[in-house]
């Protein structure tokens, strides 16, 4: 059995600013983030290697936030939103480049993992969906994995594949999303349905991890389980993924 994992790699960035969104404006020119104090810019002094930011006066740092407001303060903000997902992110757990299950049985699961981190600056949120059908077989006709679309427990001698973004008992495999550098910076978890241990799921389609506000680095891995019955057809199986990260305002 081989199951190949393929997944989508970006980065989007982008702003669009209309003149409503300056505190003053001209046909030419506009003013943001007007402040007052004694004093803060960006790239003072610079050389060829180094560049030094002016903070002084400073009254007011960081991220600010509610259930359903946040803010970015300081002199030095970036206004720029944007949007990072990595597949196989190296500075993430399980890090690897795809998944060969080689033979399954009946009277085991079979398992194995990816990651993928997410990113989100001057945003809502984000959502990341999963796209691909479930695994297929190379045979004429195809046969197709029966997935657990309502989730389940692993049940070796019983046809399944899911897959969820937590650590798992049983059988032993993944781990708990993480967050880069820690947790007072990111805030991504697993959703819904993908988020409780030794629970698997899958729908293509799905929404398997969200953010409700602007997140540094999470890290997310991913857990993928196969069983097999007696009368599984034999075969080479492979199963195409991409993970979709959108932002949410």
């Amino acid at each position: 059995m081989l199951a190949a994992i393929a997944a989508l790699l970006g980065t989007v960035t982008g702003t669009s600013w209309a003149c409503t969104n300056a505190q003053t404006c001209s046909t030419n020119y506009q003013l943001n983030e007007a402040f007052f104090g004694n004093g803060g810019l960006l790239d003072t002094t610079c050389s060829g290697s180094y560049c030094a930011k002016q903070s002084a006066g400073e009254t007011t740092v960081g991220n600010p936030s509610s259930t359903n407001y946040q803010a970015r303060a300081g002199f030095n903000t970036d206004r720029t939103p944007s949007l990072t997902l990595v597949v196989n992110d190296s500075q993430c757990p399980s890090y690897n480049t795809g998944v060969n299950l080689g033979y399954l049985s009946t009277l085991s699961a079979t398992t194995g993992t990816v990651n993928f981190s997410v990113k989100s600056y001057l945003a809502g949120g984000y959502n990341v969906t999963t796209v691909g059908t479930p695994p297929a077989s190379n045979n004429v006709p195809a046969h197709t994995f029966a997935a657990l679309t309502s989730g389940g427990t692993s049940s070796p001698g019983t046809e399944q594949f899911g897959i969820n973004l937590v650590a798992n008992t049983s059988p032993s495999v993944g781990a708990s999303p993480s967050q880069l550098p820690d947790s007072t910076f990111g805030f991504g978890q697993a959703a819904t349905g993908y988020g409780t241990a030794n629970n698997f799921k899958y729908n293509n389609g799905d929404t398997i991890a969200t953010s409700a506000k602007s997140s540094g680095t999470t890290c997310y891995v991913m857990s993928y389980l196969f069983n097999i019955s007696g009368v599984t057809p034999n075969g080479v199986y492979t199963f195409n993924q991409s993970v979709v990260a959108t932002s949410t305002f």
